[in-house]
This record gives C-alpha cells, structure tokens and sequence, in this order.
C-alpha cells in the first residue's frame, strides 16, 4: 500500500514539473451534486383518474424531462403515502416531498390562510383565480413560509362542493341529523355543522363504502369527484350548495426547494403553472360533459336556499379565535374589486 501510494505521488509530481495541474476534485465534486438527481414524492388524496391527478402527472412528467431527470416528481394519489395534516408535517419537517392539499390545512400554521378556503366565498373559478394574485395572498405566502412550507402552486381546482346524497336537500331542515362525511379539517366540520348536518371526518378511500353501508349519509365533494370515484353508484342525489370551492395547493420545504439549481426552480414554476391552466381549462369542460353523464346515470341535481346557507356558515368566521377579526371583511374588500374589474 506505501508502494502506491508513492507511486502516485510522484505521479502528481511529474505532472504539475510539466506544468499540468493536478485534477481539481472537489470542483467536481461540486459538478457531481449539481447533477445528482433529486426524488421527490408527491402526495394528494385525489384519485388516479381524476382530472387534477392527471394535470399533476403530466406536469410532473414534463418537469422530469426538462430537467432530463435532474427532477424526479413520483406521484403518488389515492392516500397511498399520508395525506391531509400528516402530509403538512412531511414538509415542515424537510422531507423530500410535495405535499397536495386544501389551502385550509394551513391555517395550522398561519390562520388566516384557512379564511381564504371559507364558505360561500367565490361565485367563479376566476375570481379565485384573481384572489390567489393579491397582495393579501401574497403576505399570507411571505408568512407560511417562514413556517417551513412553500407554496409552489395554489391555482388547482376541482369545483365547487355540493352535498352527495340519496335524499334531495334545499334548506338546513333537510340536512338536520344527517351524517356527512368531511375531510378532517375544523374548517370542513364548522360549516357542515353550521349547515344543520352531523359531520363525519372518514378517509376519502373508505367513503363509498361508508355510503354503501349506511356508516354516513352522504359526502361533499364536486361533480368531478362524484362522477370519477363513481360515487354515482351509492349517492343519486346532488344539491348544489356551492358551499365550499375545491382548491389545493402545492407545498414543498424551503430546504428542499434550495436544493434545485435556479434553472430548475424555473422550469417547475413554469410547468405547474401551465399545468393549473390546463386544469382549469379542462375544469370547465368537464363541468358541463359530467353533468350530463350523471344525469343519464340516473343522478338528480337540485338548486338550494343559498341565502339561507350563506348566512348560517357567516357565523363560521367568527369561530376561530386564530384568525384576525377582520379577516373576513379584508377577504370580502379584495372580492369586491375583482367583481368590480370584471
């Protein structure tokens, strides 16, 4: 071992007396983990063949070989990795990983942000669209961030949230005991029960059954959702509340982002965004396109007293002591100038 040692040494020797430097390796080194790929899991509760986990493959896809592999985003839908709270805490504690989820999930961490997924917001995609540019919205970014999670995207949408039913509903009579299965947020469980039902917080994948079985009465969710879960099956019934907008974000750690070269930051930014276009765009369409296939599968689709909806779930933002007391009305100012630039 001495004996090669040496002889490498005199090797070096040789080379830099013939003027030639030696090999700079920690340089390479540096080249070496620029390059390196970096894995990435992404996880959303959303099904394999629902619009919004579509968009997200695709534009995973296209992150991937633009960065000809540098950036490996594995989606993972279904709640096959942790989802809702547990996927948060994934970020925050820095793992490799996106997170997917409803923008009220992090009002855990700054609590106004919840407000912005409050009930009876939005009366259109594009007024969300407009409210997620505010200066508002920006500041409540700038704040989550320091918390540990970075928002990469919040333009996905899946529609706006009605009641799934076997039982035509037009007033908070009508949903008086009835048992709703909901995601397990504050949020979600403060307006159904505002709205007169017994929420029921059951994982996403256990909630046909659950219908099925009779465990709940129902489930909120789109038109989407109703048509590619095939919850048409157990659920006949759609009373369009418009309650909530179905949004989510995308969230990954600031640690994990500095990770990227700002050539790769670029190209994610790009392709998430043409991807929330896309989903929009298809957003629209298939609005219209599901309805009627529900419709010839048998579902109903009902109006509802949404005056009266809207000021029973007022009360809702008055319920978290977390939030600032003028959230709502600063929410309601940023809306009015967007109504009023239409």
């Amino acid at each position: 071992m001495i004996k090669v040692i040496g002889t490498v040494l005199t090797a070096v020797a040789l080379l830099v007396g013939c003027g030639e430097k030696p090999t700079d390796t920690t340089k390479g080194a540096d080249v070496a983990k620029t390059v390196e790929p970096i894995d990435i899991n992404m996880s959303l509760v959303f099904t394999q063949n629902e619009l919004l986990t579509q968009e997200l493959i695709k534009a995973t896809d296209k992150i991937r070989e633009r960065t000809d592999g540098g950036v490996n985003i594995k989606v993972y839908p279904g709640g096959q990795l942790p989802v809702y709270k547990d996927n948060l805490e994934q970020v925050v504690n820095g793992a490799d990983w996106i997170a997917v989820e409803d923008l009220s999930y992090l009002g855990d961490y700054v609590p106004d942000f919840a407000a912005l997924a409050g009930p009876m917001l939005y009366n259109s995609y594009d007024e969300y669209l407009a409210m997620m540019d505010t200066k508002l919205v920006a500041d409540l970014t700038a704040e989550v961030e320091k918390k540990g999670i970075k928002v990469l995207n919040a333009d996905y949408m899946f529609g706006f949230r009605h009641m799934i039913t076997n039982k035509e509903i037009k007033s908070s009579a009508d949903m008086s005991g009835m048992r709703i299965r909901v995601p397990g947020s504050q949020l979600f469980i403060s307006t159904l029960t505002s709205m007169g039902a017994a929420p029921a917080s059951l994982p996403f994948p256990e909630t046909y059954a659950g219908v099925q079985q009779g465990v709940v009465d129902g489930l909120e969710g789109s038109i989407l959702t109703m048509y590619s879960t095939k919850m048409y099956e157990v659920a006949k019934n759609m009373s369009l509340t418009k309650h909530f907008l179905g949004t989510v974000g995308l969230y990954i750690s600031p640690k994990v982002w500095d990770k990227f070269t700002p050539e790769q930051q670029q190209i994610i930014n790009e392709e998430l965004a043409a991807g929330a276009i896309s989903n929009t765009t298809e957003l629209v369409k298939l609005d219209s396109e599901y309805t009627q296939k529900l419709q010839d599968l048998g579902v109903k689709f009902n109006e509802v007293d949404s005056a009266e909806f809207s000021k029973l779930t007022a009360d809702v933002y008055n319920q978290f002591p977390a939030w600032s007391d003028d959230i709502r009305s600063r929410i309601g100012a940023e809306l009015e100038k967007i109504r009023a630039a239409e």
